[in-house]
C-alpha cells in the first residue's frame, strides 16, 4: 500500500487545517487559497466523474487498454488523471473495475496515488452505483442487501440504516467513497421502466424516511450518499437512457409527492443530489431536461429547498440529456444550470475541452467554476480524503462481507418477502407432502448480487433446506415447445415453484398450464409485484422484488416455512381488468395462519 508520505505539501496542508480541532472556517480558507492556485485545466478537471476501464489503474488488461483508447484516448486510469485531472472516477462492472475486494482496493489506491502525484496532488473521489437489489457494481463476498422496493415492503428505517451502515463501510473499505444511491423517486406508474423497483415504494412519506435512514447509514459510514433522481423520475414510463421522458404533474403534484423524499434527505444532510434527465414543465417549460434547467436546479434545488451540497448529473451519455443539444454543449449548460459534477459524458475529451472553451470566451467565468470546486473539496475534505486517501488490506479483510454482515443482510431480506395469495394455506410447503420440487421460470441478466441463474439459485436453496428441487429456466418469453416441457417436468413433481419477471403473455401461458396440472403452483415475482394482477388462478404468489441470491434465499426461506412473510405491499396493485381499481392496496400482506 502506498506511504502518506506520497500525499504532496499543499494536500498536507488542507488535511492539517481539516483535522481535529482545526475550525470549519480555517478549513475553508485553505481550500479556497488551494483552489486559487489551481491552472484552468485543472479546474475543469475536477468537474468530471470519468468511467475508465480496467481493474487497475497502471496495468490493465490489452482489451481495456483498447477500450480505453477508443473511448477516452489514454490507455490507463494513471493515464487519464494526468491528461485531465479528472476529480472523480466511477466503478462499474462492465468496466472490469470490480472483480473482488482486494483488486477493487488496489485499483482505488493506485487512482489515488496516479492523482497524488500531479501538482497539487488532490485526492479522487471514487464513485459507484451501488443502490442493491437490481443495480449493484459490487458483487460478492461483499455483502449484498435487498433493494429499495424490497426495503420499502419491510417498512423498517432501522433497517434502511443498517443497509447503509453496513453498506457504507464495506464501500469505504474498498476507497468507494461517494455512492449513487439512495434512490428518492416516488414510483406512481407501474409502467416506470427505469425505477419500478428501485424506489422504496408510491407513498412520498414513507419513502422520505427510508430515503433519510439510508442517508444516515451511509454517512455515517463515512461515505457520501446521493439522492436521486431529482427533481423526481418516479411517473415515467420512458427511460431515460434511451429517451427523453415528460413529468406531467403539476408544481402542487411535484410539492406534495416528488419533492418530499429530496426535502427529508437535505435534512438529513445529504451529502449530492443527482439530477435527472427528464422535462418538467410544471417545474421549467423551456423543453430543457432538468440536468441543464437553471430554474430547477439554481432556482428550486439550491433556492427553494436551500441545499448547499454537490450536486452531479445523471450520466451525460444517457439519450435524455443529448436530445436537444450536442455532446459540446450538454456539459457547459449544465453548468450554468448550477450543477457541480459532470458524470461520465461519452467523450471525455469533447466535454472537457468545451467547458475550457466556454470559460475562455467568457460563457461561462472561472468564478464559477471555482463555486463548484469548492464544493467538490469540501465533500472530499469531509470524508477525511486530504488526511487519508487510501485503504489497506486488512481493512478489506476486516470489514467486507462479515459473516455479522452477511447475518444482518439476510434478516433484513426475510422482513421483506411478501405473501399476497395462499389459497387453502398452500404455503409453507410440507417436506413431507411436497417433497418434489420442480422450479421454472424467467432467468433474466444477472446483476452483481447474484451467484446464477434465479432458477438455480432458488432450486439450491431450497434443496438446501430438506426438499429435492430441480431447475429448469423457461425464460422470460418461453415458446410453446418450452411450455411444454415444463408441463411435461412438473408431473414427476409435488409442487411448482414458478418465477416471473414482468410478466408476459407468454410466462402467463407457462403459469396457467402449471396450474391446470393439478400440481401445486407457488409463483414468485422476481422483479415486480404489479405481476399477481394478472394470475387469478395461481393458489400462491411471493413478491422479492428483485433476482439477487439474499431475496431468493430469504424466499426460499418463507416457501420452506422456516420464517413467516412479513412484506407489506410498498405500492397499490390494480386490477388487470380495471387498472382504475385497486386489487391489493399499499399495506397488504399475508402471513401464516392468517
Amino acid at each position: 500500500m502506498p506511504s502518506r508520505r506520497t500525499v504532496l505539501t499543499a494536500t498536507a496542508g488542507v488535511a492539517a487545517a481539516l483535522a481535529v480541532g482545526g475550525t470549519a472556517h480555517a478549513g475553508d480558507q485553505k481550500l479556497r487559497s488551494l483552489v486559487s492556485r489551481m491552472t484552468l485545466e485543472e479546474k475543469v478537471g475536477q468537474l468530471f466523474v470519468m468511467r475508465v476501464y480496467g481493474h487497475s489503474a497502471t496495468a490493465p488488461d490489452q482489451a481495456d487498454v483498447d477500450a480505453n483508447l477508443k473511448e477516452i484516448g489514454v490507455r490507463t486510469a494513471a493515464e487519464m488523471i494526468a491528461r485531465y485531472r479528472v476529480g472523480g472516477i466511477i466503478y462499474f462492472t462492465w468496466a472490469h473495475n470490480t472483480r473482488d475486494p482486494h483488486q477493487i482496493a488496489d485499483l482505488s489506491n493506485g487512482i489515488q496515488k496516479a492523482s497524488l502525484s500531479q501538482p497539487r496532488g488532490l485526492p479522487v473521489l471514487v464513485s459507484t452505483d451501488q443502490e442493491h437489489g437490481i443495480v449493484c457494481r459490487v458483487g460478492e463476498p461483499a455483502t449484498l442487501f435487498p433493494g429499495a422496493m424490497a426495503i420499502g415492503a419491510g417498512g423498517s428505517r432501522k433497517d434502511a440504516r443498517t443497509l447503509g451502515r453496513i453498506a457504507g463501510q464495506e464501500l469505504g473499505a474498498l476507497g468507494i467513497r461517494q455512492n449513487y444511491s439512495p434512490v428518492a423517486d416516488v414510483n406512481v406508474n407501474p409502467a416506470n421502466p427505469v425505477i419500478g423497483v428501485r424506489s422504496f415504494g408510491s407513498e412520498a412519506g414513507a419513502v422520505a424516511g427510508l430515503v433519510a435512514a439510508e442517508v444516515a447509514g451511509y454517512q455515517g459510514a463515512g461515505v457520501a450518499a446521493t439522492a436521486k433522481h431529482f427533481p423526481g423520475h418516479g411517473d415515467t414510463a420512458v427511460d431515460s437512457h434511451y429517451g427523453f421522458p415528460v413529468i406531467t404533474h403539476s408544481r402542487e403534484q411535484w410539492e406534495q409527492l416528488d419533492a418530499v423524499p429530496f426535502r427529508a434527505a437535505i435534512r438529513a444532510g445529504i451529502d449530492s443530489i443527482m439530477t435527472a434527465h427528464i422535462q418538467f414543465p410544471a417545474l421549467d417549460d423551456s423543453g430543457d431536461p432538468a440536468t441543464l434547467s437553471h430554474p430547477i436546479v439554481t432556482g428550486i434545488l439550491r433556492g427553494e429547498l436551500g441545499y448547499e451540497g454537490v450536486v452531479v448529473t445523471d450520466s451525460l451519455g444517457m439519450e435524455g440529456v443529448r436530445t436537444k443539444y450536442g455532446d459540446d454543449r450538454v456539459p457547459v449548460l449544465a453548468l450554468k444550470a448550477g450543477v457541480d459534477q459532470l458524470l461520465n459524458p461519452p467523450s471525455l475529451d469533447v466535454a472537457w475541452n468545451a467547458v475550457l472553451k466556454a470559460v475562455r470566451d467568457g460563457e461561462l467565468t472561472e468564478a464559477r467554476l471555482d463555486e463548484s470546486i469548492l464544493r467538490i473539496l469540501r465533500l472530499k475534505a469531509r470524508l477525511g480524503l486530504f488526511e487519508q486517501p487510501y485503504v489497506s488490506h486488512g481493512g478489506v479483510t476486516r470489514t467486507v462481507g462479515t459473516p455479522a454482515h452477511l447475518a444482518a443482510a439476510d434478516r433484513i431480506a426475510e422482513r421483506t418477502t411478501t405473501l399476497l395469495v395462499n389459497e387453502g394455506r398452500l404455503l409453507p410447503l410440507s417436506r413431507r407432502t411436497h417433497r418434489r420440487l420442480l422450479v421454472v421460470g424467467a432467468d433474466p441478466a444477472s446483476p452483481s448480487g447474484t451467484t446464477g441463474p434465479p432458477t438455480g439459485v432458488l432450486a439450491a436453496a431450497l434443496t438446501e433446506l430438506g426438499f429435492t428441487a430441480t431447475a429448469l429456466s423457461t425464460g422470460t418469453a418461453p415458446t410453446a415447445a418450452v411450455v411444454a416441457r415444463a408441463v411435461a417436468a412438473a408431473q414427476d413433481a409435488d409442487a411448482v415453484i414458478v418465477g416471473t419477471y414482468n410478466l408476459t403473455a407468454a410466462q402467463r401461458t407457462l403459469v396457467e398450464q402449471l396450474v391446470a396440472t393439478g400440481r401445486p403452483v407457488v409463483a414468485v415475482a422476481i422483479r415486480n409485484p404489479y405481476d399477481v394482477a394478472q394470475l387469478p388462478t395461481v393458489p400462491a404468489f411471493l413478491a422479492t422484488y428483485s433476482w439477487t441470491d439474499v431475496e431468493l434465499r430469504a424466499a426460499a426461506r418463507v416457501i420452506a416455512g422456516k420464517v413467516a412473510p412479513r412484506g407489506r405491499l410498498p405500492v397499490p396493485v390494480q386490477r388487470a381488468d380495471d387498472p382504475a381499481k385497486v386489487l391489493y392496496p399499499v399495506g397488504y400482506g399475508l402471513s401464516y395462519g392468517r
